[in-house]
């Protein structure tokens, strides 16, 4: 969670201060555990360059597919680790309130999905007509 995602996440559940303070606190202390498996993704698709732009090695880019595949994994679990650890922060009603605002967002990325969708396939014969 970014911190402009932080400042409209807290704008829009009214949080107190103590709250935003529990936040920053949390946020400071997981990003030392991110970190490493951020580096870890980045030269990870940096080493599968040189098998895209050279001599592909099909060995080696399972390999490191499966490392990337692994520290994916582990940024999978702790971001779920931190968003768990915000969520019980809010009160019983913020908490339904970002439960309605994740449910609006989601819908909006359904419709948008669909009329994407919708643009990219091809004309049947009925529609050609």
């Amino acid at each position: 969670m970014g911190r402009e995602h932080m400042g409209f996440f807290a704008k829009s559940l009214n949080l107190t201060d103590e709250q935003k303070a529990q936040m920053k606190t949390i946020m400071q202390k997981e990003h030392a555990s991110m970190k490493p498996l951020m580096s870890q993704m980045r030269q990870t698709h940096e080493a599968l360059r040189q098998y895209e732009q050279g001599t592909f090695d099909e060995a080696k880019v399972r390999a490191l597919a499966s490392q990337q595949a692994q520290a994916h994994v582990e940024m999978t679990v702790a971001q779920t680790r931190i968003h768990n650890e915000l969520f019980q922060l809010l009160t019983p009603e913020q908490q339904t309130q970002l439960k309605a605002m994740q449910a609006r967002h989601e819908a909006r990325m359904q419709e948008r999905m669909q009329q994407h969708m919708q643009h990219q396939a091809p004309a049947t014969p009925e529609e050609q007509q």
